[in-house]
């Protein structure tokens, strides 16, 4: 199963639904990367993907981007490609 990565907050919703949609494709794991509790970590997010809001994903090192981003890969059906490799 793939590496999944996710720099998220505690109180995000958008954290939540990313989390459900990775679970209901199998992945039993996903490290999170708390940048409400690390605030240092959320300057590693934002050079990493130039982007400030959470969750930001990445699926075995490739940034995928936000919840909309990973709805997307999903409804394109390209999702289960990524968490394959």
């Amino acid at each position: 199963m793939a590496k999944v990565v996710m720099y998220s907050t505690a109180v995000c919703p958008y954290c939540i639904r990313a989390e459900h949609l990775l679970h209901s494709k199998g992945v039993s794991e996903i490290e999170k990367i708390r940048v409400d509790l690390q605030p240092e970590l959320r300057i590693e997010m934002i050079e990493k993907t130039g982007r400030r809001t959470v969750p930001q994903i990445f699926i075995n090192g490739e940034h995928v981007g936000g919840f909309d981003d990973l709805a997307s890969l999903n409804h394109a059906g390209k999702l289960d490609a990524l968490l394959a490799k």
